[in-house]
């Protein structure tokens, strides 16, 4: 099998070749610059080190070390950053100097971080404290309350450090002829190389409520203010599902797997109930998997943290077919009683290792155990893609990074 053929056997439930692997396809299953970094010094490889997103700090792994890991899937962004008077080189964490964005400006604060400007409003909407590795937001728009109307709801978003800094392939959505870029970029990506093809288009809910008023706020308004969520979560979707239509005119017979976003769990259960979930979002989530579903040929996946257990009954009935970044160290996320409560229904990408007390604190020997324990419930009878919680984070050491793709490998052989 090639990578593409890989990837959708195991959408489709059939046992691949070989597990397929991801690094990087999406910005929630990559590796940080300061962690890619150190693999490339570790390796010897004088490759540059490309930080495409900037609010996590997450690098964008050179084809080189894609093919050293047997990686199947690809990022769409990936390939409209080929150009070098795309980016500048910065320092934003000490000792580690990467290339960025030319757009992307900065500036230290009074206390030795950083402070980013949005793309388009020229206002301060990320932090990040000295010491730090990522962007915090600075601007919650609706914090003091929702607004009259809607009507400035897209530039409003772009007040928040998720809406006000951009990331390949939406950074270059400045008018019209972006979509027929996107659409030859696509082309050119699928002609040039037989790995499958992702798409993160966003279309969060519940993380867009929590931008905007805060999640504190937007937590209680859905119990005391049900009618102004509903009114928010409506304008959102007019801005989604215009979005995704033409997205899905543009790509959808080319991309192979569209991405939504919502991080809806915590590490000890999600963040609402059942019942709020099915009453704001399953309709939505539902709406947008409709479309994806009836306008193209995408598999849909979600990216959520956290356990989400008692919720993917609801996401999948609403047309969710891949899960990210599967939290398995979360309540009830065990990778045995996610594969046999959904193994069936569902394809798990992500899970392959504990990046939050293993990955970056075990010895090599204790992840090689973990890898290969995880990849022996994982893969039997399809429906996965190895990859870690979530992005390998500053604090890995490469020798770990080494030790969870050798059992991989070991897996796959």
């Amino acid at each position: 099998m090639n990578s593409r053929e890989r990837i959708l056997a195991c959408v489709a439930h059939r046992e691949p070749d070989r597990v397929p692997v991801d690094l990087g396809a999406t910005p929630s299953s990559g590796i940080s610059v300061v962690a890619y970094d150190n693999l490339l010094r570790h390796l010897g490889k004088q490759l540059p080190v490309y930080g495409f997103d900037v609010i996590q700090q997450v690098a964008q792994p050179d084809e080189e070390i894609l093919e050293m890991f047997g990686v199947d899937a690809l990022d769409l962004g990936r390939f409209f950053i080929n150009d070098p008077a795309y980016w500048q080189e910065m320092e934003l964490t000490p000792g580690h100097r990467a290339l960025y964005p030319k757009w992307l400006k900065v500036e230290r604060d009074t206390e030795g971080g950083f402070l980013a400007y949005g793309n388009t409003s020229g206002r301060i909407v990320g932090r990040m404290p000295q010491g730090a590795t990522f962007f915090d937001q600075t601007i919650f728009p609706y914090l003091d309350g929702f607004p009259a109307d809607y009507k400035n709801l897209a530039s409003d978003m772009a007040l928040s450090v998720w809406g006000g800094i951009g990331i390949a392939p939406w950074d270059a959505n400045t008018g019209p002829e972006f979509w027929s870029l996107l659409r030859r970029k696509a082309i050119e990506a699928r002609e040039n190389s037989d790995k499958a093809l992702v798409l993160g288009i966003g279309c969060n809910l519940f993380e867009w409520g929590c931008f905007l008023r805060r999640m504190d706020n937007f937590m209680m308004d859905m119990f005391i203010s049900p009618g102004e969520v509903h009114r928010l979560l409506d304008a959102l979707m007019e801005i989604h599902m215009a979005n995704l239509a033409k997205t899905c005119e543009a790509v959808g017979d080319v991309v192979d797997i569209i991405k939504f976003g919502d991080d809806l769990g915590m590490n000890t259960g999600p963040f609402m109930g059942e019942e709020t979930y099915r009453e704001f979002f399953k309709p939505r989530h539902r709406m947008l998997c409709d479309y994806a579903r009836s306008h193209s040929r995408m598999i849909t996946m979600i990216h959520s943290c956290g356990s989400i257990e008692n919720l993917m009954p609801d996401l999948i009935d609403a047309g969710i077919e891949i899960f990210n970044p599967v939290q398995i160290n979360a309540l009830n996320m065990s990778p045995a009683h996610l594969k046999k409560e959904f193994g069936s229904e569902a394809t798990f990408w992500g899970g392959g290792i504990d990046t939050q007390g293993v990955l970056n604190r075990a010895t090599p020997a204790r992840i090689r155990e973990h890898v290969l324990g995880n990849l022996e419930i994982f893969a039997r009878g399809g429906g996965y893609v190895f990859n870690p919680v979530h992005n390998i984070m500053a604090d890995v050491p490469p020798e770990n990074v080494m030790a969870m793709f050798e059992a991989v490998a070991e897996f796959n052989a």
